[in-house]
């Protein structure tokens, strides 16, 4: 029966019928059937809205005489296993990933792979034109050599002119000392020992205009400067020539080409890279989950991993990261969302990057358990009771909640004493529903 026939017939069956109750009757009992056909969510869902027309239907079978009783729609609380999930979506790519680019302005000459191609590290990938490069290496070597030479003359300069100053320093020290014995014995004049000081002073300071390191005179800073200067630039036209051959930096597939021969390397069309590698032996989904769940989230937890590629085939996961921080979810948004890594386990798993799948965690888990819809846990000032109907009659019975899903719920009496399973619940129970009522019952198929 289809969720718009009922709907009409439940209209009707809410409208007053002068005519007969038979009538009304028999159409009450034809809804009924028909809804054991649902689904069990769809019948929980239902039954809450049938409450008030069961409890009129059943009012007119009594002929209006007597207390009418309530219908009721239940269910037997069975043993299974339950699996509290958290379902989100995510990019699936590979484990390692990186983009090749290239800032030479030079022609691409050949190009080695294709999309797919399986490569390995520091396997070539593409040529390019190394010739200006070239041209730019011979100049940097010729400036490094420029720089070199100079420096080396002048270091020699300034070893040789250290040493002639440190000659004529000590030539005037002897002199001035002999002059200063000669003055002293009154043979020479007070000039000609002042005239020798000053030459001994004058050679001081020439010494002194040269740079010593470990005793030794060396070249002004500026020259070794220059060949620092001139070796980098070198070291850098070099480098560069070398990128003329681009090579992949890691083992992986090639998931992208954007180069073309004929192009410049430099100036990939909608400034993409010339290649994107990914290592795609191990894929991995990248999620956000909220800030309102990732305290459920927990690192080796499991997931099913579903996609429109699989084919309904469903592919096991594994949490491997959670993201210590948080970031904002976007749109808007005052949410926060924590970045978090599901490791693909399955190898040849149908999965391929670049798509978006499903993963559903399991936060927790509890199996051989009694299970009830969750719509039939009822909350009270005091804790959660379940509606049991034992021989048409109502009994509240006190439960402890556990694991829950989104249609079903893990309960155990609160006295530890009472036998729960196989005793039929209200799916929907409610505060018309008193202690020791009677009912009557329409169990769910």
């Amino acid at each position: 029966m289809k969720e718009d026939t009922f709907d009409a017939e439940l209209e009707e069956l809410m409208q007053v019928d002068p005519s007969g109750k038979k009538k009304k009757k028999k159409r009450f009992k034809k809804v009924i059937g028909q809804m054991k056909e649902w689904s069990p969510k769809r019948k929980i869902i239902t039954a809450a809205g049938a409450v008030v027309v069961l409890f009129a239907a059943c009012s007119s079978m009594n002929g209006g005489k007597g207390t009418p009783q309530m219908m009721v729609t239940t269910t037997q609380i069975q043993r299974s296993d339950i699996v509290e999930e958290l379902t989100v979506n995510g990019p699936v790519s590979g484990t390692d990933s990186v983009d090749v680019v290239s800032n030479l302005h030079a022609e691409v000459l050949e190009i080695h792979v294709k999309e797919g191609d399986r490569v390995e590290k520091d396997q070539l990938l593409a040529v390019i034109d190394s010739s200006d490069i070239q041209k730019e290496v011979d100049i940097a070597q010729n400036a490094y050599n420029l720089a070199v030479n100079t420096y080396e003359e002048q270091q020699i300069a300034a070893e040789n002119g250290y040493a002639k100053a440190l000659q004529d320093y000590e030539s005037a020290k002897a002199n001035f000392e002999r002059i200063s014995v000669l003055f002293q014995g009154g043979s020479v004049s007070q000039v000609e020992l002042e005239t020798a000081r000053n030459q001994m002073n004058d050679a001081s300071r020439q010494m002194r205009t040269f740079t010593l390191k470990g005793g030794k005179a060396v070249a002004n800073e500026s020259y070794a400067l220059q060949v620092k200067n001139a070796e980098f630039e070198l070291e850098k036209k070099k480098k560069n020539l070398e990128n003329t051959r681009i090579n992949s930096p890691i083992a992986g597939t090639v998931v992208r080409v954007n180069a073309k021969v004929g192009r410049f390397a430099d100036k990939i069309e909608n400034d993409k890279p010339m290649f994107s590698i990914e290592n795609l032996d191990v894929l991995e989904m990248k999620i956000n989950v909220s800030e309102y769940s990732i305290g459920k989230v927990k690192v080796g937890q499991e997931a099913a991993i579903s996609a429109d590629i699989l084919n309904g085939k469903i592919v096991k996961g594994l949490v491997t990261a959670i993201s210590p921080t948080g970031e904002e979810k976007g749109g808007g948004s005052t949410e926060r969302v924590i970045p978090t890594t599901i490791r693909i386990q399955e190898d040849a798993s149908g999965l391929i990057a670049g798509i978006t799948a499903k993963a559903r965690i399991s936060l927790n888990k509890s199996e051989d358990t009694l299970i009830v819809p969750i719509s039939a846990v009822m909350e009270k000032e005091d804790g959660n009771y379940i509606a049991a109907v034992e021989n048409n009659i109502i009994k509240w019975i006190k439960v402890e909640t556990g694991v829950e899903n989104d249609i079903q719920v893990e309960v155990t009496p609160a006295d530890g004493e009472t036998a729960l399973e196989g005793i039929s619940v209200v799916t929907t129970p409610n505060n018309l529903l008193t202690e020791g009522m009677a009912v009557v019952a329409n169990p769910l198929g």
